[in-house]
């Protein structure tokens, strides 16, 4: 017999798991003490939801399952918005909450007990995969296999776990003490789908196009192979940027926002979506035209456009369908002229900073950026070396999300990683600088600091309406940053200056914060809402 906690603390290591965020509280103090003689790495953070956006920022760049540990009530309900980014950016994160004693629990029944919810569980389902809960000791353990179970397995998004206090530090049935072991879960396969419909429709296209999801990006050779079978130019999403890296010749590096790589959307007579659900804030709402043939290839169909033909399995299903299809004769498109039109348009600040990165992050170097002006340029038209080295929190849109995720990113142990903060996002959680020293990540914290809400300021002066509620007071963020022992350094504009600083900080390998002061008002690029060219 083991503790709860101890059974726990074992499915995790079971699964893999080499590092968990939490915050400790009363209720779940046996979790951290089993944890602390586990092999898992425990990082304790200063907010709940700043736990989960960690956990979120390390499955967005390994695949993993990231992990946080929360106690009950307050705890639990502080990772919510966290939480709803990383069910709507698909990511594979695991919840795990302690509730009351379970002897001190009554059904329908709500006592006050100290942080006693009414439903504890019922606030996650808008916003998890599933919801386990273990109020008795004889399921302590399957309700943990199930979880991670449920966490890992493709179609992946954030799952719950809710464990009665008293049975952490309780002894629970393990494994061994169970009859006929553990009931784990099994993994349904999927049968191979029939290629032959989608070959049909593919025979004779002259203008074909691919548009690559986040369930693509683990699966670069398949797009590749496939995207050469057709001489297909390649749009990748957001969750799919570097599918193709910068240097393919195939790849549009530009997001189907800006009207000259939008055209070869409207210009495609076959379009194959290759793990995307073609959502809105891709689709500038949806008003993308539905194409002439679509072809979608996923683990889920897409049900905002039409399909014609749907491939059910991963984005593995992209290289069988490319072996399947006949030599293809004719040169790929020319993407030069599409990528030089679109930067034409582009703010010339905003391509200095596009610069200023492409100079100081090395290719093995990972970006995480926030809602922000300079977050928006990067997610459009910044393509990174390989996948899951840029992290745009684009599924809810959750203000306050890059520099906490960056924590978990920087523990994935695949390079440096440097987090893009406005000066007001940054204030969401900037009590996470001490676990940042604490830890001593390899993490530079970019914050640009402009006074105020940009984006918002942008959308009211854009309007013709006086400015309100976007104005600013903000510390001194290099002071701010020194008093937790943490190296900072200010500079002024986002060119030349910025990317040498930048470099600077990341070659140095320490935990940093860099203040880029911009005291003109920053444009933001058409793969903004307000800018979007396609009008519904």
């Amino acid at each position: 017999m083991s503790s709860g906690a101890e059974v726990v603390v074992a499915a995790l290591e079971r699964a893999g798991v080499e590092v968990a965020f939490g915050l400790p509280g009363v209720h779940n103090l046996a979790l951290w003490s089993a944890l602390r003689e586990s092999s898992i790495r425990l990082v304790g953070v200063r907010h709940e939801q700043a736990a989960a956006y960690a956990a979120d920022g390390y499955a967005r760049a390994t695949g993993k399952l990231g992990v946080a540990i929360v106690t009950t009530g307050p705890g639990a309900a502080n990772t919510l918005g966290a939480v709803g980014e990383a069910w709507a950016s698909r990511s594979p994160i695991l919840v795990i909450a302690t509730d009351i004693p379970s002897v001190l629990r009554r059904p329908d029944d709500y006592r006050g007990v100290l942080h006693e919810t009414d439903g504890q569980p019922a606030m996650f389902a808008p916003v998890t995969k599933a919801v386990h809960v273990a109020h008795a000791a004889g399921v302590v353990e399957q309700a943990a296999e199930a979880a991670i179970h449920a966490a890992l397995t493709a179609p992946t998004r954030p799952v719950y776990l809710e464990i009665a206090t008293d049975l952490l530090a309780t002894q629970v049935p393990s494994v061994d003490d169970l009859p006929g072991g553990l009931d784990r879960p099994a993994t349904m396969p999927v049968d191979a789908p029939d290629l032959s419909p989608a070959l049909r429709a593919l025979d004779g296209a002259r203008r074909p196009l691919i548009w690559a999801g986040g369930g693509a990006r683990d699966a670069a050779g398949a797009v590749h192979a496939l995207a050469e079978a057709l001489a297909a130019p390649v749009l990748t999403t957001y969750g799919a940027a570097g599918l193709l890296g910068p240097g393919h010749p195939l790849a549009v590096g530009l997001p189907p926002h800006v009207e000259a790589a939008g055209r070869l959307w409207d210009e495609a007579d076959v379009v194959v979506a290759v793990g995307s659900d073609l959502d809105g804030v891709q689709t500038q709402n949806f008003a993308q035209p539905q194409p002439e043939t679509l072809i979608a290839i996923g683990l889920e169909a897409p049900t905002n456009y039409h399909v014609d033909v749907f491939l059910a399995g991963d984005a593995a299903v992209a290289g069988e369908l490319a072996a399947a299809l006949p030599p293809r004769t004719g040169a790929a498109r020319d993407l030069a002229a599409v990528r030089a039109d679109a930067c034409a348009a582009l703010d010339a600040t905003a391509l200095r900073f596009l610069d200023a990165i492409r100079f100081a992050l090395p290719a093995d170097g990972n970006l995480v950026v926030d809602m922000c002006i300079p977050g928006y340029w990067l997610a459009g038209f910044h393509t990174p070396a390989t996948p899951r080295r840029l992290q745009v929190p684009l599924g809810w849109g959750t203000l306050g999300y890059a520099f906490p995720a960056a924590l978990g990113t920087a523990l994935a142990g695949t390079g440096p990683t440097v987090s893009i903060s406005g000066d007001g996002g940054f204030l969401f959680a900037a009590g996470e600088l001490a676990t940042m020293a604490q830890e001593q990540l390899p993490l530079t914290a970019v914050i640009v600091d402009d006074g105020g809400y940009g984006m918002l300021r942008y959308d009211q002066v854009r309007a013709g309406v006086e400015t309100y509620g976007v104005d600013l007071h903000t510390p001194d963020f290099e002071a701010l940053a020194a008093s937790f022992g943490v190296w900072s350094e200010t500079v002024f504009g986002l060119d030349d200056d910025f990317g040498e600083a930048l470099a600077r900080h990341i070659e140095s390998g320490q935990p940093s914060v860099l203040v880029a002061k911009t005291p003109e008002p920053l444009v933001p690029p058409p793969n903004t809402s307000p800018n979007w060219y396609r009008k519904r």
